[in-house]
């Protein structure tokens, strides 16, 4: 967010030459404190950006500096396009500007990587929801897409179980998780996530926040996601393996982080190459259908309910496959020669 925001500072610059701190903020809607910092960080990054003093001063970049789009391979032109793939963007309400953008580019290109968005579209489609989901964004993505852009505090009205609650937040990202959005904000000066599938109603104060620039959003997701998981596999299993037992996991365990635990915990291979190791799980019932999916490739050694709950179970896969499967089928007579 921030980098695009020092973007559109360089460009209004270029564009206008001069404009004062106030100016740049309402354009950028941000606080001029903002502002300050942003100027900072392009004269940091070699931008030579600096001040006019007086009344009819303000910032502006030296001796006509612009930026431009040279230098570009093949490569990198294409992965910018990989950028504007139709999706996310839309369904922040960014379609019209994701393609205006898209034709800035384009025109900005030297004309031997013009085809970069054809060759791209050609190769790539990003397809963001899982399988047998809801398609459709949440109805107050937009806003909350909107309210992130400008760091304007919005006032949530969510479902959290049968009830609603309303909250103030400062919302500072939002995070496309397998089909499903989440929006993390700083509430009560703490960061909390929701999923915005769940919030029923969005006012846009309009009151802007001073984002806390060493908020790192990827590194908060993946804090999240850790203890999520930890949480939600919050029993283990102990059970026996064979090599194909414990290949098979990888792709049967309903996390990465279940698999990967499982073979760090995992002990040395016996004679038969058989290990023993513990293996994360949300309850004894979704551990029952791993194991069965697993069928004589693992053993179950604790806990004894769910080693009891398999041995019933191949009682009666026993049963159900000693009948023979013919209508007709009799059973043989004894006194009859079979040979």
């Amino acid at each position: 967010m921030r980098a695009a925001r020092l973007i559109s500072l360089l460009l209004l610059l270029q564009h206008r030459e001069t404009m004062t701190a106030a100016e740049l903020a309402r354009e950028l809607e941000v606080s001029e404190r903002t502002v300050y910092r942003d100027v900072l960080a392009l004269s940091a990054a070699g931008v030579p950006v600096y001040a006019d003093r007086g009344r009819a001063g303000g910032y502006r970049l030296l001796g006509g500096y612009r930026t431009r789009l040279t230098g570009l391979t093949r490569q990198e032109a294409e992965a910018l396009f990989l950028a504007g793939l139709p999706g996310p963007a839309g369904d922040m309400g960014l379609a019209d500007a994701v393609a205006t953008a898209e034709l800035k580019v384009l025109a900005a290109l030297p004309p031997t990587l013009r085809d970069a968005p054809a060759r791209t579209g050609q190769r790539f489609h990003l397809d963001v929801p899982g399988w047998f989901r809801e398609s459709a964004p949440p109805p107050r993505l937009a806003e909350l897409a909107g309210a992130v852009w400008r760091d304007q505090t919005v006032r949530l009205r969510y479902r959290r179980g049968e009830r609603e609650v309303s909250r103030a937040a400062q919302p500072y990202g939002l995070v496309l998780k397998s089909g499903t959005w989440y929006l993390v904000g700083r509430v009560d000066g703490g960061y909390r996530t929701y999923r915005v599938d769940r919030v029923v109603d969005v006012t846009v104060t309009g009151e802007p926040f001073d984002r806390d620039e060493a908020f790192d959003l990827g590194g908060y997701w993946a804090e999240q996601a850790e203890a999520f998981l930890r949480q939600m596999l919050g029993e283990r299993i102990t059970v026996r393996l064979t090599p194909a037992g414990l290949r098979a996991l990888r792709h049967l365990a309903h996390t990465p982080y279940a698999y990967q635990e499982a073979v760090a915990d995992a002990g040395e291979p016996d004679g038969q190459g058989w290990v023993v190791t513990r293996l994360p799980v949300e309850s004894v019932e979704v551990a029952y259908e791993l194991v069965l999916s697993l069928g004589p490739e693992v053993e179950v050694l604790d806990p004894p309910g769910l080693r009891a709950m398999l041995v019933d179970a191949a009682h009666r896969l026993h049963a159900l496959y000693r009948a023979d499967p013919r209508p007709d089928a009799r059973p043989a007579d004894p006194a009859r020669p079979t040979g």
